[in-house]
């Protein structure tokens, strides 16, 4: 995997508009339709990773070398239509207002399960609005997702593959206390998607990844045992648990430290 610049800057830029390529023709379009949009050089840099065998892998790597306060991760299929840069910084801007720990926004995604939210035009439809927008979300799609560089995200470490890496995100940002959005951002995106046996793979390891890592469990610190589980049932049954579980713990340290033999080294004698 490769990673260039489509541009050279001293300062630090507003925006980076990253995206992984396989085809120069279509970056290349994507590129124009970008900066005839107002994304142009000083203030934009353009980043391109080539030869990339995982979308998480490559991203986290373009999002490490950004230096852009705003990481534009995009398709290089898609083009600007009628929006444009002044469009997506009153987005962002309105995001500020309603949100101060917004981290990501994007122009489709999931909202509720049945419920969507998108701007975008597509071979499904020309002009596809679900609204009302901005609308809080749980998942975004991947044709398009702008990150606060701020927030420090990434995508998980131990995921492979070019699906569902904008869900993942999502609940990276989740976890870490940051928010997730759809705005009025309106593009086009020349791919319907595909849903084909890499796709199916790539479900059965997210589902099995984000099940383990938020499986309810008992977490044991230097100072206390709790009981974490994100289910409101399994909450009130942890706090019933933890002290009687508790109690049991600190009287198994106390009986370890006690049986636990104790080495002492003689002091040496000098010379």
């Amino acid at each position: 995997m490769r990673i260039s610049s489509a541009s050279e800057l001293a300062a630090r830029p507003r925006y980076t508009v990253a995206t992984l390529a396989n085809d120069e023709v279509q970056y290349l379009a994507m590129l124009s339709s970008f900066r005839m949009g107002g994304f142009t050089e000083p203030e934009v840099e353009f980043l391109t990773a080539r030869g990339a065998t995982s979308a998480y892998e490559a991203l986290n790597a373009l999002l490490a070398a950004a230096r852009g306060e705003i990481v534009i991760l995009c398709h290089q299929d898609v083009r600007l239509l009628a929006d444009d840069r002044h469009t997506l910084d009153r987005r962002l801007s309105e995001l500020d207002d309603l949100d101060p720990n917004w981290a990501l926004a994007g122009n489709a995604g999931g909202a509720a399960p049945g419920r969507l939210a998108m701007s975008i035009t597509d071979p499904h439809g020309i002009g596809r609005r679900i609204g009302p927008l901005p609308a809080r979300v749980m998942s975004l799609d991947e044709n398009f997702i702008v990150v606060r560089a701020a927030a420090g995200l990434r995508f998980s470490r131990d995921m492979t593959g070019f699906h569902l890496y904008g869900a993942d995100i999502c609940l990276v940002a989740d976890v870490l206390g940051w928010s997730a959005w759809v705005v009025d951002f309106h593009l086009e995106h020349l791919s319907p998607g595909r849903k084909d046996a890499s796709f199916t793979e790539s479900e059965r390891r997210f589902r099995a990844k984000w099940s383990r890592a938020i499986r309810p469990r008992w977490m044991q610190t230097t100072c206390t045992l709790l009981r974490l589980s994100g289910n409101p049932f399994g909450r009130a049954l942890g706090w019933l648990q933890e002290r009687p579980v508790q109690s049991v713990v600190r009287r198994l340290r106390r009986e370890s430290t006690r049986s636990a033999p104790i080495s002492r080294h003689p002091a040496r004698r000098p010379g």
